[in-house]
């Protein structure tokens, strides 16, 4: 799937939405859960797939996960993991801001 900023996607294993802050530009294999996430508009599979062992460790609203190349953020959280493939994505630190002095 071609990933780029704005797109909007959804688990096709748990309730986990997020949003593509930032990305590489080219096609990505993010998953949720150990499945491919889907376009927001998206019919939802019947039945659904299950959540693969170890990418259970779930999603946590306003959490950003990513790495130096691309980072997305989840706006509704969910019981799986977002990852590029079979690879997660560890949530981001929040950035420092400068002082104020």
């Amino acid at each position: 799937m071609v990933v780029k900023p704005g797109l909007r996607l959804r688990s096709a294993v748990c309730g986990t939405e997020v949003i593509v802050v930032r990305a590489p530009g080219g096609d990505l294999d993010v998953r949720c859960g150990g499945q491919p996430m889907l376009p927001f508009d998206a019919a939802m599979p019947v039945p659904g797939p299950s959540i693969a062992a170890g990418l259970d460790e779930g999603t946590l609203i306003g959490k950003r996960y990513g790495d130096e190349d691309l980072e997305i953020l989840c706006t509704k959280p969910g019981q799986g993991s977002i990852s590029v493939g079979d690879e997660p994505l560890p949530v981001l630190a929040a950035r420092q801001l400068p002082s104020s002095d």
